[in-house]
């Protein structure tokens, strides 16, 4: 759960949405963060702890399936 916890931590500096989270089919979604906006050095510590963009549909925000399962 640490890096759960350390990962929405590194994405709280880039927004603070009101009901962030989506989860479906073992997929945990945090909602309306800009890609942009998140510097290289944060996405490589994202990516590290799990997560990565979310880049379909024009969707902003990213995905882990280490976390959207049980």
């Amino acid at each position: 759960m640490a890096d759960l916890i350390k990962a929405l931590q590194i994405l709280l500096k880039y927004g603070d949405p009101y009901a962030p989270t989506h989860c479906e089919h073992d997929v945990l979604y945090i909602c309306n963060i800009d890609h942009e906006a998140v510097t290289p050095e944060d996405n490589l510590a994202l990516q590290k702890l799990g997560f990565d963009k979310d880049d379909l549909d024009g969707h902003e925000g990213f995905y882990s399936f280490r976390f959207g399962s049980a």
